[in-house]
């Protein structure tokens, strides 16, 4: 049987236990063999967007999903100039893991804005499915995706898992306000943006 993988990109800023929950939850119902955490240097639509430096991200990213079996760190759009577009890292995966079936992690938003992507029929026929992770307050309609995307909603896996009202904004913001964040990630990530005083 082909290896079944989740791909799961993102800016991680930063990576918080809202990201792991979800991300464990997906491969544990999805019957993921392996989870690709995909760091984007800097996505197309939070361009112009200021976005801490790779080279934390990368650590945080690293310590936060150290020991757990199955995830790993896939930095394939660091090894291209952006902007990154999800296509051409399913297309770079592709030549990577030539037999593998790829799932797309995507958010309730995400879904929702998918016909909007660069090439997203395409991106629709790498995939053998999506798995959608949603978040309160996420809203798309079936209907309107399909006749967007023909062949979509057979596609869409959706991941169960309890709603966490945990965002990166909101980590950020609060540690720029000097508020209590420090229950919303990995300890060792806690620790890496006090040393570097990030997001101050």
């Amino acid at each position: 049987m082909p290896e079944t993988i989740g791909i799961y990109g993102g800016t991680f800023d930063p990576p918080h236990l809202g990201h792991l929950i979800l991300a464990a939850e997906a491969q544990a119902q999805l019957g993921l063999d392996r989870l690709l955490w995909v760091l984007t240097p800097q996505p197309p639509h939070k361009s112009g967007q200021p976005v801490t430096p790779l080279t934390h991200r990368l650590e945080m990213l690293r310590r936060a999903i150290a020991g757990t079996p199955g995830f790993e760190l896939s930095t394939i759009e660091m090894q291209r100039s952006g902007p990154h577009y999800s296509i051409e890292t399913l297309e770079g995966l592709r030549l990577q893991y030539p037999d593998a079936d790829f799932v797309l992690l995507v958010g309730g938003d995400s879904l929702r804005d998918l016909p909007t992507w660069r090439r997203p029929a395409d991106i629709l026929a790498a995939c053998r499915s999506l798995g959608v992770m949603r978040r309160p307050g996420d809203s798309f309609e079936p209907a309107l995706l399909e006749q967007s995307l023909p062949g979509i909603t057979e596609k869409l896996r959706f991941v169960d898992a309890p709603q966490l009202e945990i965002s990166s904004s909101t980590i950020r913001s609060r540690i720029a306000e000097g508020g209590h964040y420090r229950y919303y990630l990995q300890p060792d990530v806690y620790e890496y943006i006090e040393q570097h005083r990030l997001y101050r």
